[in-house]
């Protein structure tokens, strides 16, 4: 069993049934309790209580769906890495965190302080973008990527 420190001090051990449910909640987070307890092999009672568990626990953070948004017209992905000043980091990815096309925003090592990336639907969209992020206090300079071909995009490793 893996121990994981849970940010208010407590552990929540974290065993082979939660692991599989983590995933197939990963693969379907509409699949009812009965569905995942076929799956599983627990009751409906204990998949309900482990789901609960691992919420309050804060390791499942909410459900969503899995979207194509090159189906939705968001064919442009870019990456941008961003250098930020005066130790403003947290303050200026807060901000860009915001900008509804905006899908990561990661504090990272080397030579750039952070990096974004966004999906748009067209080159103006982006253009604007990157003229809305250099006008943020702070950003001293910006360094875009556009994505040529998605090999994989999903945000799981279960």
């Amino acid at each position: 069993m893996k121990s994981i420190q849970i940010q208010d001090e407590t552990k929540h051990m974290i065993d082979k049934l939660d692991y599989k449910l983590i995933g197939h909640l990963i693969n379907d987070a509409k699949a009812s309790y009965r569905k995942l307890a076929k799956a599983t092999g627990a009751s409906a009672s204990t998949v309900l209580s482990r789901i609960k568990k691992l919420e309050d626990a804060g390791i499942i953070r909410g459900y969503t769906t899995d979207i194509d948004y090159e189906k939705l017209g968001y064919d442009l992905t870019a990456v941008v890495d961003l250098t930020i000043s005066q130790g403003k980091l947290t303050e200026v990815e807060t901000r860009v965190s915001k900008f509804k096309n905006v899908i990561a925003v990661y504090d990272v090592t080397g030579d750039k302080d952070s990096i974004v990336i966004a999906k748009f639907q067209n080159r103006q969209e982006l253009n604007h973008f990157i003229k809305t992020i250099l006008k943020i206090q702070y950003v001293e300079r910006t360094n875009t990527k556009v994505v040529l071909n998605t090999v994989k995009e999903k945000f799981n490793i279960f």
